[in-house]
C-alpha cells in the first residue's frame, strides 16, 4: 500500500490487477454477442451547465435484454458520465471511475479539475483496450460544471472519447451509441446556445425519442411500464437527477404532439 498514490486505478494495478475490467482474461475471438449493449446517450450545454440523458434499453443482438437499464450517472458532485457499449463493463467502469475521483480527493485534499477528470477517464479507457478489441468496448460521454471557468455562464463542458482513450471536447452537444446519428440530427435542428435548463431537458428527451424512432436498439418512452429516459443536470448547484414525473410529463407531451404531426 504505497502512501500518497492519488490514483485508485493505479493502486489497484499494483495490488490486485485482476480486478480491473481491462485485465480480465478472455479466450481469443469476438465476444460482443454474449453481452448486453447499452445505447443511446445525449448531452447538451445550457445556460446553467449541462444536461445529460440516456434511454433505458439494452440489447443483445436482436434481443431486448433489459428495458429499464440506467446509463447516466453522477461521476462526482459536479460531473456526469453516460455509457454506451458493453453494459456490464460500462457500469463497472463507472463505479471504478467514481471511486477514482473520490480517492483522489481524499488523498490530495482537493478535487481534480474538469480537464483532469476527463484525462483520468481517458487513461482508464486505454487500460480497457485489450478487451475492447475483442468486442467488449465501452465508450463514455462525460461532462460537468467547471468551477474554475472565468465565465460561469459558459462553465458547462462536454467531452467525448474513443475506445483507444482519445478525449475530445465538444462545442455545444454530443451523442454516443447506436442511435447517436439520429439523436445528433435532432439536436442540430433544436439546439441553440443559452438554453434554460428546462428547455434543454425537453430537447434531450426529444433527441432520444427521434433516435428510438429510427434505431431499434434505442428504447423510446414506455408509458405501459412507466419507463422514461434518465435525465441529469450538472450546474453550479451540483449534479441532480431530474424528477421522473417531470421527465414522464415531458415525454407524454412529446408523444401527443407527434401523434398530431407524426413526421415533424
Amino acid at each position: 500500500m504505497t502512501a500518497g498514490t492519488s490514483s485508485f486505478s493505479e493502486f489497484l494495478t499494483q495490488a490486485a490487477p485482476e480486478l480491473l475490467p481491462g485485465r480480465r482474461p478472455l479466450p481469443p475471438g469476438e465476444h460482443a454477442e454474449i453481452s448486453a449493449h447499452a445505447t443511446t446517450i445525449v448531452s447538451l450545454k445550457s445556460a446553467e451547465g449541462i444536461v445529460m440523458a440516456g434511454d433505458r434499453r439494452a440489447t443483445m443482438g436482436n434481443y431486448i435484454s433489459s428495458r429499464d437499464i440506467e446509463k447516466v450517472f453522477a461521476a462526482d458532485g459536479y460531473s456526469l458520465i453516460g455509457i454506451a457499449g458493453t453494459a456490464g463493463i460500462g457500469i463497472e467502469l463507472v463505479k471504478l471511475y467514481q471511486l477514482e475521483l473520490e480517492h483522489y480527493e481524499k488523498i490530495e485534499g482537493s478535487s481534480l479539475t474538469l480537464d483532469g477528470k476527463a484525462n483520468r477517464l481517458a487513461t482508464m479507457l486505454r487500460g480497457n483496450l485489450g478487451i475492447a478489441l475483442q468486442g467488449l468496448a465501452v465508450v463514455p460521454l462525460f461532462g460537468g460544471f467547471d468551477n474554475d471557468a472565468e465565465d460561469l455562464s459558459r462553465a458547462g463542458r462536454i467531452f467525448s472519447f474513443d475506445v483507444v482513450g482519445g478525449v475530445y471536447e465538444e462545442r455545444d452537444f454530443d451523442s454516443i451509441g447506436s442511435g447517436s446519428i439520429f439523436a445528433k440530427s435532432s439536436l442540430k435542428k433544436r439546439y441553440r446556445r443559452g438554453l434554460e435548463t428546462d428547455e434543454a431537458v425537453k430537447i434531450a428527451v426529444e433527441a432520444l425519442y427521434d433516435a428510438a424512432d429510427d434505431d431499434s436498439a434505442t428504447g423510446g418512452p414506455d408509458p405501459t411500464r412507466d419507463l422514461y429516459p434518465v435525465v441529469m443536470t450538472a450546474t453550479a448547484e451540483g449534479t441532480e437527477r431530474v424528477d421522473e414525473e417531470r421527465v414522464a410529463e415531458t415525454a407524454r407531451e412529446l408523444v401527443a404532439s407527434r401523434s398530431e404531426q407524426p413526421y415533424g
